[in-house]
């Protein structure tokens, strides 16, 4: 497997000569059947970066250089990564800082994860062993968990546990799927943006644990301030389009229609009719379900679609079999519960407010049983 390593460097002549040494004479030797390289991507740092990247180049033949105009961490991580996969032909592209902060010993571990079928590695400074520097001020120790506690718990996924660090192992086909989507996400935002499509579209991530150093020469890029400001405005903005134009949205609309249709033939039969309210109301509930489940099963999990016909009546089956026992014991029940507690001229009322509660059942057992993602 070809796997180039990605350094992103602006002003780091003090840092980049020991960095490269540092992987081509005590990283790379430990790699085995991996064809290891370094493309450096270098926002014409001012300082002399680039020139010493050239250099190098005459004594290591592995090594190559993308420059390009500064226009932030992700705009530079795209170029480079773009001429890796691109023209270099790379299976993977390893990022990670040129400052040490990040231990280039963990680079077998990540190509390991690769090796063993992952899609994406990322390196970990908040489970498994891995942890930031003791001598941090406060502020900045809380900054940092606080923030990603923040991206975890608003995107619902705590499976991943660092999604702010840029130590990261990118197979080509995640960086060619994600590659269209990322053009806007120029700056540091960039790292979540990229981790969250890449679990969107169900690319398998592992983690590995690392000590998050302190750099020792050279001035951090991060203006903390403007970054927070940038990770609550890009978390809050991406998971309300998640919600409405998502599967959430789509399942809202299937719901709601389900919902008229289920309320119609509730009303028309017990008013017209004289049904007993429970009763019509099962019946309403039987034809939505029916409805629903095509809806279901065209638009909202589309990806995870059932195709064939006898997987058709088996989804089927167990639709009616979840959605039955909600109807039942949630909807029906509420309305039974309310006719019993203060009278059946209500029912409507609480038909809703079971309605209500049997929505985020029948979300949550859709997409964890019935269209469970395929792995």
């Amino acid at each position: 497997m070809k796997i180039v390593i990605v350094p992103a460097t602006y002003n780091e002549k003090d840092n980049i000569e020991k960095f490269i040494t540092v992987l081509e004479k005590e990283v790379f030797p430990k790699i085995k059947n991996h064809n290891m390289h370094i493309l450096v991507a270098d926002d014409n740092s001012p300082d002399g970066t680039g020139e010493i990247v050239k250099s190098l180049m005459k004594k290591y033949k592995n090594l190559g250089i993308n420059q390009g105009e500064k226009k932030g961490l992700g705009a530079a991580y795209i170029r480079t990564m773009g001429e890796a996969i691109g023209k270099m032909n790379a299976d993977a592209v390893i990022s990670v800082d040129a400052d040490f902060q990040h231990d280039l010993h963990k680079i077998p571990d990540f190509i390991k994860k690769l090796d063993e079928g992952y899609d994406m590695v990322i390196g970990t400074r908040y489970s498994g062993g891995g942890s930031i520097p003791e001598n941090w001020p406060l502020q900045r120790k809380l900054f940092s968990i606080v923030a990603n506690l923040f991206v975890r718990t608003v995107f619902t996924k705590f499976s991943i546990h660092d999604w702010t660090g840029g130590y990261r192992a990118i197979s080509r086909k995640v960086f060619i799927k994600e590659r269209p989507e990322m053009t806007g996400f120029n700056g540091y935002i960039f790292q979540i943006a990229f981790l969250n499509k890449a679990v969107r579209d169900g690319f398998t991530v592992a983690e590995v644990p690392f000590h998050f150093s302190d750099r020792t020469l050279g001035s951090s890029k991060i203006a903390p301030l403007n970054y927070i400001i940038d990770v609550v405005t890009f978390v809050l903005t991406t998971r309300f389009k998640e919600l409405i134009f998502g599967k959430f949205g789509k399942f809202l609309v299937v719901g709601g229609f389900g919902f008229v249709v289920n309320a119609v033939i509730l009303k028309i039969l017990a008013e017209k009719y004289h049904f007993d309210p429970t009763i019509a109301n099962l019946v309403g509930a039987a034809i939505a379900i029916f409805s629903n489940f095509n809806f279901n099963n065209h638009w909202t999990f589309k990806s995870e679609k059932v195709t064939s016909i006898s997987q058709y009546f088996v989804k089927l089956f167990h639709f009616y079999l979840t959605s039955v026992f909600g109807v039942i014991v949630i909807q029906t029940g509420t309305i039974l519960l309310g006719d019993i507690l203060f009278g059946k001229k209500g029912y409507f009322l609480y038909f809703i407010i079971g309605t209500g509660i049997l929505l985020v059942w029948n979300f949550f057992i859709y997409n964890r049983f019935i269209w469970k993602k395929k792995k």
